[in-house]
């Protein structure tokens, strides 16, 4: 027997007509948001940085595609994993709808990843995806922006993510979800956690390529598809620990 307040539609209408208020105020603060996002200074990048990508050896200009605008997801798939993290697979399974209206649209949106290419592209295949996805292997792409380091980097604590400063690692003090995660990454929980989600935008003019904005963590939930859905489920989130798993994963446990 549910414990939850149970109403007529007039009582149901009244509340909802309510909460409508705080929805549109939330919208407008969201709209807010955005135009600071695109007030924030430009970065000129002046690094020439190379990537592996199913059309050769390209430079980040080349990542465009003759768009003026690129947006960078960097996807959790390190050197050492035999498999992308379970987390980044689930927010890329939103990729391929989208992807092909941004590009029509002057904006163009890929994956860079620190695994070889080749890794990629089988667990590319494997998932169904279409999306363009770079390798960034051997390179500085992902440590320059903050969502890769380096194994000294992760012992003592001197690197930055989510614009804060990162503390060394406790060996079992990872959060619940983190173990698992690595495990079905196929490595073990310190080389998981050497990398990082984030999203990166950039923009092409005037000759020259601008980092124009970063975010990283929870910064992502915006695009993390399913929860928007699921913040508008009767029951919300109703999380208990990591409870999403690849695509093709699912029933197999």
């Amino acid at each position: 027997m549910t414990d939850h307040m149970i109403g007529t539609r007039e009582e149901w209408l009244k509340a909802r007509v309510a909460l409508l208020e705080a929805e549109k105020e939330y919208t407008r603060r969201g709209d807010e948001l955005a135009q600071q996002r695109r007030t924030l200074p430009w970065v000129r990048i002046d690094k020439h940085y190379r990537f592996e990508t199913d059309d050769g050896s390209v430079s980040l200009v080349d990542l465009f595609k003759g768009r003026s605008q690129l947006l960078v997801y960097h996807f959790m798939f390190g050197s050492d994993y035999a498999a992308g993290c379970p987390s980044c697979s689930s927010i890329a399974d939103g990729f391929n709808g989208i992807a092909v209206h941004l590009a029509n649209h002057d904006v163009m949106l890929t994956a860079v990843s620190r695994a070889p290419l080749a890794k990629l592209q089988a667990y590319k295949e494997r998932m169904g995806w279409t999306f363009p996805w770079a390798s960034a292997h051997g390179g500085d792409f992902n440590f320059d922006f903050n969502v890769s380091l380096t194994e000294e980097a992760q012992r003592e604590g001197s690197f930055d993510y989510n614009y804060r400063r990162g503390e060394p690692l406790r060996v079992g003090g990872e959060p619940a979800p983190v173990s698992p995660s690595a495990a079905s990454c196929g490595t073990d929980t310190p080389t998981y956690m050497r990398e990082r989600p984030g999203l990166s935008a950039f923009l092409r003019a005037d000759g020259a390529i601008y980092h124009t904005y970063s975010a990283y963590a929870r910064g992502v939930d915006g695009i993390w598809g399913m929860y928007p859905w699921l913040d508008r489920a009767p029951l919300g989130r109703n999380e208990q620990g990591m409870w999403w798993r690849r695509h093709d994963e699912y029933g197999k446990r």
